[in-house]
């Protein structure tokens, strides 16, 4: 089958395996078809494959049984349509043409918090990646990522202005990022800062820290980026389920997408 370019390809395996649900072609507790048909029909590697398959399980449409497959779920949920982005693929999303320059890259010591968050021994040696990103050549953000070296060495010879690590990752080295976690605060420009975002020291930012993970839960890297606060907002978008009274499931986050100024 062939596939979309525009659309990544686990998200059209998803999509095609949502709708074969919907349309009652595989019932309650029936198998799906296995990573290696799933791959043959769509010509792509299992990680994809692999990749679409969690985006289903974490929506609860489906469970997966080690060595015997994944089976479709009885009871019916809301999807939440929540995808990790990078940087780019928002920006392309906002119809902005993005880019981005590679400020520095150098090894260097874990402190507590990169520690904590890669799974490291403080002092442990990690790849750090400072970048300037821009879009329509504005500046609109500045990030710091470290990698546990193992992920660093794979990016680090690779062109970073107009690719995204998602993509080095998951097309190059089948590394497929399935989770991320997210912390927003408010914070003030660095002198530093400031001078990439070319904004006054002590100018408000919206400070982001990520966490992106592969399978078993894998720390592949941890971002702080720092977004000029008036060149971005967020847009949340919740869902009512009327049906599902004092549960966890009365508003399920539908979109939570950045809106560039």
């Amino acid at each position: 089958m062939e596939l979309r370019n525009n659309i990544p390809r686990h998200e059209q395996i998803s999509t095609w395996l949502r709708s074969q649900i919907a349309d009652g072609r595989f019932g309650k507790d029936e198998k799906l078809p296995s990573e290696q048909e799933l791959s043959k029909r769509f010509d792509v590697s299992r990680v994809t494959v692999r990749r679409a398959l969690q985006t289903l399980e974490n929506d609860k449409m489906i469970y997966r049984c080690q060595g015997l497959g994944s089976f479709v779920k009885g009871e019916k949920s809301t999807p939440k349509m929540i995808h990790l982005t990078d940087f780019m693929e928002d920006m392309r999303q906002s119809g902005k043409e993005a880019r981005s320059e590679v400020i520095e890259v150098k090894q260097e010591p874990a402190d507590e918090l990169v520690a904590s968050r890669l799974n490291v021994k403080p002092g442990q040696h990690v790849l750090r990646l400072d970048r300037l990103r821009l879009g329509d050549d504005q500046p609109v953000a500045y990030d710091t990522t470290w990698f546990p070296i193992f992920y660093g060495q794979l990016i680090v010879d690779h062109e970073l202005a107009d690719n995204t690590i998602f993509r080095i990752l998951e097309e190059e080295y089948e590394i497929p990022i399935i989770r991320g976690t997210y912390e927003i605060q408010a914070c003030v420009a660095t002198e530093k800062i400031a001078a990439h975002l070319q904004v006054l020291k002590g100018a408000p930012l919206l400070m982001f820290d990520r966490l992106s993970v592969t399978v078993n839960d894998k720390p592949v890297y941890f971002q702080r980026r720092y977004y000029r606060a008036d060149k971005i907002s967020w847009q949340v978008s919740l869902e009512r389920n009327p049906s599902a009274k004092g549960s966890d499931e009365d508003m399920p986050l539908k979109e939570f997408v950045p809106v560039f100024r």
